[in-house]
C-alpha cells in the first residue's frame, strides 16, 4: 500500500512527458521505451490516459500525480545499441517531468500577458484523423519570461489544441511559482531549463540485467517487466520516505 498522499495536488491528474538526451537515435529510442512504461504502468493501475503530443500525455486516476510525481528525473539506459553496425555497448539518457493538472479556478486566476507569450501552430504528426499532415492544427505556447513550452496535437481543431496548450501551459506555470515559492508570475525571471540532475534509476540490459533506483536501492533482475509497467516496488519504495 502506498503511505498517505497528503499533498496539495497529489488526487490531481498529472502531465508526464519525456525528454530524449543526447545520443542521435538511441537516446530518442529510449524515450520512447520510458513513454511505453508509463502508458503501461498507467494502464495496469486502471488509470485513463491521453496522449497530447510526442511523448506527453495526459494520466487521470486515483492520486495519478501523488502517485508519479517522484518518478520525474532522469533515467539511464545501459544496452547494446540496436543502432550499431558493430554491435557496442551504448549508454542512454532520458528526463521526466511531472507536472499537476490543475483545476480551471486555478487556471482563471492566473492571466498572461499576450506579450509574454509566442504561439505557433504546426501540422499534426500523429493518429488524428483527415486533418493530419494536410491543416496547421497543432499548436506550441512559449512563456517567452521563463521558456516553459507547452503543445498539443491531438485534437481536431487548432483552437481546442490551443485551449488544452494553454491550460497545460498554465498548470506548468503554476507549479513552478510553487516550487520556487513565488506569489507572482512576474517573479518567475529567470529561464527555466529540464533539470538534468543526478540520475534517479539506471536500466542496465548488457552486460547483466538490472534496474536500480539510486534513491533507495530497490532493485529488479527483471527490466523486461518493468519496462512493460510493472513499477510498483520502485513507485511504492520511494513513496515510503
Amino acid at each position: 500500500m502506498f503511505k498517505e498522499l497528503i499533498g496539495k495536488y497529489d488526487k490531481l491528474p498529472a502531465h508526464l512527458t519525456v525528454y530524449s538526451g543526447a545520443g542521435g537515435e538511441d537516446a530518442k529510442d529510449w524515450a520512447d521505451m520510458v513513454f511505453r512504461m508509463y502508458f503501461r504502468y498507467a494502464q495496469k493501475r486502471g488509470w485513463k490516459t491521453f496522449i497530447t503530443h510526442d511523448r506527453e500525455m495526459e494520466i487521470s486516476g486515483d492520486f495519478a500525480y501523488g502517485v508519479l510525481k517522484k518518478e520525474a528525473g532522469v533515467h539511464r539506459l545501459v544496452r547494446i545499441s540496436p543502432f550499431s553496425a558493430k554491435k557496442l555497448r551504448h549508454t542512454s539518457f532520458v528526463l521526466v517531468e511531472v507536472v499537476p493538472i490543475l483545476p480551471d479556478v486555478e487556471h482563471k486566476q492566473l492571466l498572461i500577458p499576450d506579450k509574454d507569450l509566442r504561439i505557433d501552430t504546426f501540422r499534426s504528426s500523429g493518429p488524428g484523423g483527415q486533418n493530419v499532415n494536410k491543416l496547421e492544427t497543432a499548436v506550441r505556447i512559449t512563456h517567452l519570461p521563463t521558456g516553459v513550452v507547452s503543445a498539443c496535437q491531438t485534437e481536431r481543431s487548432q483552437l481546442q489544441n490551443k485551449e488544452k496548450a494553454m491550460a497545460l501551459l498554465k498548470s506548468k506555470l503554476l507549479n513552478l511559482m510553487v516550487q520556487n515559492q513565488k506569489n507572482e508570475l512576474s517573479d518567475l525571471r529567470v529561464k527555466v531549463k529540464p533539470e538534468w540532475g543526478s540520475q534517479i534509476r539506471s536500466y542496465v540490459l548488457h552486460p547483466y540485467k538490472l534496474v536500480k533506483d539510486h534513491r533507495n536501492g530497490v532493485e529488479s533482475s527483471q527490466p523486461d517487466k518493468v519496462l512493460d509497467g510493472d513499477l510498483d516496488k520502485f513507485v511504492e519504495a520511494e513513496l515510503q520516505l
